[in-house]
């Protein structure tokens, strides 16, 4: 693999078709598009989708340098800020309408947390310090209104009063807590605490690496437990093949981030152990792709976007961790291989959801919508451009 095939992807492909999402009449960028790119500029706008377009060009902007990545970074600020804050109760709504009213005013501690890794990115890309006090007044959100004793909780109405979590419960089941939710409050707090180093921030951070790890980690399956009820009981045999891979380098990023021994070697087996289970079950050995999951002893395995994304970094990474482990960086290869095969659409240069097991797809599946972002494309690219650079 090559750094340029990635930075060609990054500000070819990807850069442009999200500038095309701009929103110039109501601000931000519009909620959905369909298999062509062509956006429907009635639709609402998700909040999960805007703040990880503003953390895409934040760091699009860090990496490359060019002024119009920063302009779109500031024109996604300025949304997030003015249109998606409950100025009253606090905390980011779920989504909005088109023109920035409220649609649908859940409070999520998911995507509380992805409101703060994009200001603590934004904050490093512009040095606004409008934006990392955002981020705190969401940290503290976070752990005085979406959190118990025993750790994350998950959906919260508008005025923080406990809902019901249909948004991120899947598989027939009604979640209490979920390892997605953990996974990114630890994402988040790890972009906060590169931003300024607050030792309050590191605290909350390393607390919540040990829960991951004692809760939510199956060190004899080498996995992660997916759903769980209030008690940490797990709801479903499942086994999440691309949360897996994902876990397992952005755990790696905090330890380093933290810069604490001791964490480290204590989070070393989870992170090793997810690489390993994600490679002996969930790899198609056939089209070297990644399985999107195990349900009871069944493999769904059609191929989905954002998991293939995470297998090229996760298995890159890995192989620092096990050098000795030549099938890692091999398997980052390939994927990468399908993804340009299978993945990229050629007409838009934005990647196509989901692909069925013989590789064929549905030609009518929208490239934009609430979870369809720049987010895991958009960060393969980056860090793979920064980990080659690095080795060249």
């Amino acid at each position: 693999m090559q750094s340029k095939e990635f930075h060609d992807h990054l500000k070819n492909d990807l850069i442009p078709f999200w500038n095309g999402m701009t929103d110039s009449e109501n601000g931000g960028f519009y909620g959905y598009a369909d298999k062509n790119g062509t956006p429907d500029k009635q639709s609402p706008k998700g909040v999960i989708l805007h703040g990880r377009i503003l953390w895409f060009y934040s760091n699009a902007y860090r990496l490359l340098k060019e002024p119009a990545l920063l302009e779109k970074a500031k024109h996604a600020y300025r949304f997030l800020s003015e249109k998606c804050v409950d100025g009253k109760n606090g905390g980011v709504f779920w989504s909005v309408n088109a023109d920035g009213t409220p649609c649908d005013d859940t409070k999520h501690t998911y995507n509380q947390a992805f409101a703060i890794y994009a200001l603590s990115t934004y904050y490093r890309a512009s040095g606004d310090e409008n934006a990392l006090k955002s981020a705190y007044a969401l940290y503290h959100v976070i752990e005085e209104k979406c959190r118990d004793k025993d750790g994350y909780l998950e959906a919260f109405g508008r005025d923080f009063r406990p809902v019901s979590n249909e948004k991120l419960s899947e598989n027939g089941v009604m979640a209490e807590r979920t390892m997605n939710t953990l996974l990114h409050v630890i994402e988040s707090y790890t972009e906060l605490y590169k931003a300024d180093n607050s030792a309050e921030v590191g605290n909350s951070l390393k607390q919540a690496l040990r829960l991951f790890r004692t809760k939510i980690y199956n060190p004899e399956k080498k996995r992660c437990e997916v759903f769980f009820d209030r008690e940490y009981n797990t709801l479903i045999d499942l086994q999440s093949y691309g949360h897996d891979i994902e876990a397992s380098w952005l755990i790696d990023r905090s330890c380093d981030v933290l810069g604490d021994e001791e964490l480290r070697r204590e989070m070393l087996p989870v992170i090793n152990g997810l690489a390993q289970g994600a490679y002996s079950n969930g790899i198609d050995k056939e089209n070297h792709a990644m399985n999107n999951e195990c349900e009871n002893g069944k493999d769904s395995k059609i191929k989905i976007w954002w998991v293939q994304a995470e297998t090229v970094v996760g298995f890159y990474n890995a192989y620092k961790n096990d050098p000795d482990n030549t099938e890692y960086p091999r398997i980052s290869e390939q994927v990468w291989e399908y993804i340009k095969k299978h993945v990229i659409d050629p007409k838009t240069g934005e990647w196509i959801e989901n692909i069925r097991p013989d590789n064929t797809f549905d030609p009518e599946q929208a490239l934009v919508h609430e979870w369809k972002c720049p987010y895991h494309n958009g960060r393969m690219c980056i860090e793979m451009i920064k980990r080659l650079s690095r080795e060249a």
